[in-house]
């Protein structure tokens, strides 16, 4: 029915056997890991903002598999992947572009040696991935908090669920280069099955809403055209809010971030942020936070066609006000958006490529993905990618 996000499931039931194979038997025990990947529900682009965010892990995972050495070795391997990484837990850990995915295990680890936890011994890592790369949903994030996890449990650091979330960000900014905010790392460390979390990016104060959504399902839709981060406009925007966050302290608004304004007050200061720019970017900001609280009102009174309403209105301000769909997630969403049984559609991530979620009736989702798929192929040329999704666990001990 649907065209899944990867063309085989890797079955983690065969990662003790495939990471024996690779690095042999051993008296030490091989212990598995997953990481989900997730959705925002809404709020986008605001979290580094100092908004409210409504993300939930979804039923797509990473495994890691994790082994203590007897020496101070590191090696890693993932097993769709070719190529060995190998290292020293003494090493001084630094970015390096032909490390690849490495850098992401390497910052998680120079984050910790930082916060003085000490290694008494190397490891070996075997990763495999059902979370497509660049795709939106967050497969690095799911990296990082999982490699994180993995090895606070492995050597007993016991660090707690918003740690996790902490080091994956530290690591994005200390050592990827890349200024993300924290809600994927938040989610995805401390989500829950049968939940979506509203995050507050400000204090990292979190709430558990039900998420009951009847007889409709999101749907995943994936433009298949990769993004990286880091390689987008995502810091040249977050500069552009600091900006216009800055005319407004400096014509006495007494805010440290710009979602701490209500629309109304906004609607009062917004002269003050004179670069147009800027003011447009900001306008995303503000009523995106407020299109959150609303939505969380919506779920809380069962009122899904409230939440679709919402879903609209946000692709359209983050098409409009803060410029970061692109043809192929307008193409997804909007056609979505016009079909039978889809109460409301939007990118989710932080565009330029990657994803969109629609909110479609369970009885109409076969007829949903062949009627946007026909539509994308017709305009971008190539096929999108879809999958129903569930609600997920964020990162815990498989085995």
């Amino acid at each position: 029915m649907a065209n899944n996000l990867t063309a085989t499931e890797y079955d983690p039931k065969n990662l003790a056997g495939d990471f024996t194979k690779l690095y042999g038997e051993s008296k030490n025990q091989i212990q598995i890991f997953s990481s989900p990947a997730r959705i925002n529900i809404i709020g986008e682009h605001i979290d580094y903002n100092g908004g409210k965010v409504f993300p939930s892990c979804i039923n797509r995972y990473l495994y890691i598999a994790i082994r203590k050495r007897d020496d101070s070795k590191i090696i890693y391997n993932d097993v769709r992947f070719p190529g060995t990484f190998e290292f020293d837990i003494g090493d001084h850990f630094a970015f390096k572009k032909e490390d690849d995915y490495a850098n992401y295990l390497n910052g998680i680890l120079s984050q910790l040696k930082e916060k003085s936890h000490s290694f008494p011994c190397g490891f070996e890592v075997l990763i495999a991935s059902n979370i497509p790369a660049g795709g939106g949903i967050s497969s690095s994030s799911a990296l990082e908090c999982g490699f994180a996890y993995a090895v606070s449990e492995t050597f007993e650091f016991n660090i707690s669920r918003p740690e996790i979330a902490k080091l994956g960000q530290m690591s994005e900014h200390r050592f990827m280069n890349v200024n993300c905010g924290i809600m994927d790392q938040f989610i995805i460390a401390t989500g829950k099955k049968d939940f979506a979390e509203m995050l507050d990016c400000n204090t990292l104060e979190y709430e558990y809403t039900p998420l009951k959504l009847g007889d409709y399902r999101f749907i995943v839709m994936n433009t298949n055209k990769v993004r990286k981060l880091s390689d987008s406009k995502y810091n040249e925007r977050r500069s552009e809010c600091e900006n216009a966050l800055k005319m407004l302290q400096d014509s006495g608004v007494k805010i440290s971030a710009l979602c701490e304004l209500s629309p109304e007050q906004w609607e009062k200061a917004k002269s003050a942020v004179t670069n147009e720019i800027f003011r447009k970017r900001a306008n995303h900001c503000i009523y995106e936070n407020s299109r959150v609280l609303n939505a969380v009102k919506a779920l809380n009174n069962g009122d899904l066609k409230k939440l679709g309403e919402l879903l609209n209105e946000s692709h359209k301000s983050l098409k409009e006000e803060y410029e970061v769909t692109g043809i192929e997630l307008d193409t997804l969403a909007e056609t979505a958006q016009k079909q039978d049984g889809c109460l409301g559609a939007r990118m989710t991530g932080a565009g330029f490529g990657g994803c969109a979620i629609a909110l479609v009736h369970k009885d109409q989702v076969e007829s949903f993905i062949n009627t946007v798929q026909a539509e994308y192929s017709k305009k971008i040329g190539y096929e999108a990618g879809f999958f129903a999704c569930e609600t997920g666990d964020g990162v815990c001990r498989w085995n």
